[in-house]
Order: structure tokens, then sequence, then C-alpha cells
């Protein structure tokens, strides 16, 4: 009889011990600080992770185009539910700068430009990261370039952007996203493949992490 009191004792402990830590286990939102969950409302803001560049190349794998070493964007959380799951931003700034070209008669940049904004940015628990302008308009990046024959305006769009959150530097990385001219001269190229990574990922501060 006792021996049967003790199992019975020992699956009631390891019951109580079971619920007590799942719900912990299971706590907490998809994007989180040190200082805990992000609240809705909440401004993220990252600018280009040391060392690197945002290009918009006219190739995947070239490296002709333009390359700026400044740029920076913030975001607005709209929502953050329990992870896993997918929270919501609104991506309200997005800046260019220190930028040079190596095109040929492109003598430099004037400046880059993001238009429609705000863009919806979802980040989901597995790392992906998608940006979408509002229904019926398209992401867009106005490209004023210096050139023998006067200034141009080169005109890119894309329907949408994918990008991957790492947790090793709370980044955000953006890779060979197409954009396509929609309008300007013979010297704007075809296609602008943009490149870029942002780190880390801040909100007050405090480094952002994807769970």
């Amino acid at each position: 009889m006792r021996s049967r009191s003790l199992l019975a004792l020992a699956g009631t402990v390891a019951a109580l011990s079971l619920t007590a830590v799942t719900p912990a286990s299971a706590a907490g939102a998809v994007l989180t600080t040190a200082n805990g969950d992000v609240a809705v409302g909440d401004v993220l803001n990252a600018s280009l992770a040391s060392g690197t560049a945002a290009t918009l190349y006219s190739s995947a794998t070239g490296t002709s185009g333009v390359s700026c070493a400044t740029s920076g964007f913030s975001a607005t959380v709209t929502d953050n539910p329990t992870a896993p799951g997918t929270a919501t931003e609104s991506l309200t700034a997005h800046t260019f700068s220190n930028c040079t070209a190596n095109v040929v008669g492109v003598l430099g940049v004037t400046s880059i430009t993001v238009n429609n904004l705000s863009y919806t940015t979802s980040v989901s628990s597995d790392g992906t990261v998608s940006v979408t302008p509002p229904s019926g308009s398209t992401i867009q990046t106005t490209v004023v370039l210096r050139t023998l024959l006067g200034s141009i305006n080169c005109v890119y769009q894309a329907p949408s952007l994918t990008g991957a959150a790492s947790n090793a530097d709370n980044s955000i990385t953006f890779t060979s996203q197409q954009f396509t001219k929609s309008s300007g001269s013979s010297l704007c190229f075809a296609n602008g493949f943009f490149t870029a990574k942002y780190a880390p990922v801040t909100d007050a501060g405090a480094a952002v992490t994807v769970n």
C-alpha cells in the first residue's frame, strides 16, 4: 500500500510539474526584447549592418548599379501575437543616402526616395519577412541620377519584397529582390536587384528577437 501511495504521489508531482512548465515555455510574443514583449505602437528602427551597403544592381549576380553606404527604416508595430505566429508592422520610413553609381554615362546619385509609404511588413516565427504595399498600389523607388545630359529619374517597382530575420545578430536581410523599371531614360537599367542587411533591429534601443 505504501509503495502504491508513493507512486501515486510521484505521478501527481510529475503532472503538476508538467502543468507548471508548459504555459511558461509557450508564453511570449513573436517579437520580444530583453525588456519583454514588444508592445503594439512601439516603433522599431534599424540601420545597415556595420560594414555593409544597400545596393540596387542591374542583375542578381552583377555589381553594376547603385550602392548606398547609409540606409535605415522605421516601422510601427500593429500586431504582436503570442508565438508561434506572425507579427505585423507599418513601415513608415525607409531612407538611403551617401550613394554612388558605377553605370556608364552616370556621374552620380542625387537621391533615392521610397514612394507609396506606408507598407505592411509581416514577420513570422520562422524568420520570414514580407513587405507589401497598400491595396491597389506597388512598392516603388525613385532614383535620381546625374548624367552628362542632366538629371534623370529612374522609377522602379515591385509587387512585394521578401526578407529573412535572424536572431544571431537581430538582423533583417533582403537578397536580390527584383524591381522592374516603370519609367526613365535608357541610362536607367531595366531591372534593379535590391540587397541590404539591417542590424540590429531595435525597440527603444533594445535588440528585437523573433520567436
